[in-house]
């Protein structure tokens, strides 16, 4: 018997909406990236993106445990002589709130080329409105089709 290889031209990309009021950061960034990756399907290739797209909204109701809301930082260095940044979770998340999400998810990806265009399927909206109506009408369509 032959190992069959998959094409990205066979892949059929799914779109996957995740309501992240009142879940837990990381336990959501990882659901994110198993579906954004394709690490869910049965046909998961690792050198090749065979991942579907996803849609978190309410990013601005993330929880996190313990007492990282005060305590957890994010750093970044701009290179020069004593240019380190660095900003406490609850700045980030009132300043931008999806960030916390990209963040968390972008870490858990590949550090190549392939993660950067695993990436760019994921949509955060800090709210309950998002501008990807039309696939959750198809999404709802092909579910009932199956049923």
């Amino acid at each position: 018997m032959k190992t069959r290889s998959i094409k990205i031209a066979d892949n059929e990309r799914k779109w996957h909406f995740i309501d992240a009021e009142d879940k837990i950061l990381g336990r959501v960034a990882t659901e994110i990236a198993v579906l954004l990756r394709g690490k869910n399907k049965s046909n998961f290739t690792p050198n090749l993106d065979n991942g579907d797209f996803v849609v978190v909204i309410n990013a601005a109701k993330i929880r996190v445990t313990g007492k990282k809301m005060e305590q957890k930082q994010y750093y970044h260095h701009s290179g020069y002589l004593g240019g380190l940044k660095t900003i406490s979770f609850k700045k980030n998340l009132q300043a931008h709130p999806t960030r916390p999400i990209e963040h968390a998810v972008k870490g858990m990806l590949p550090r190549n080329h392939m993660g950067a265009a695993i990436i760019k399927r994921l949509k955060v909206y800090a709210g309950a409105e998002h501008p990807h109506q039309a696939q959750v009408q198809a999404n709802t369509k092909s579910k009932t089709k199956e049923s």
